[in-house]
């Protein structure tokens, strides 16, 4: 389901691109609209105290998303330092999300 999440928010970024990127028709704009408005939905649905918290480590399963994205839908496969920068930002995000407090 995490995956899931941080498709429906690329599918909303996409379309809101190719309508402003490659003059395509303004009628990109409602699935875009509706991927979106669905994404910040579900980011509602996170089980924890602190809204910041959720979507700060959001962040880290959106470039995950946003690398998935590249590679199968671009066609372009990640190179060493994009698997860096999101291995770094996976690890940023499981030290905001995982630690135990009280």
């Amino acid at each position: 389901m995490v995956s899931d999440r941080g498709i429906r928010g690329e599918a909303g970024c996409f379309a809101f691109w190719t309508w402003a990127r490659l003059d395509k028709s303004l009628f990109w704009l409602i699935p875009g609209i509706a991927s979106l408005a669905l994404f910040a939905w579900v980011l509602t649905r996170a089980n924890t105290a602190l809204a910041g918290r959720t979507y700060a480590a959001y962040g880290g399963v959106y470039i995950a998303s946003s690398m998935l994205w590249m590679w199968l839908v671009e066609g372009r496969r990640p190179d060493r330092w994009d698997a860096a920068g999101l291995a770094l930002c996976l690890i940023g995000s499981a030290v905001i999300l995982l630690p135990q407090r009280s």
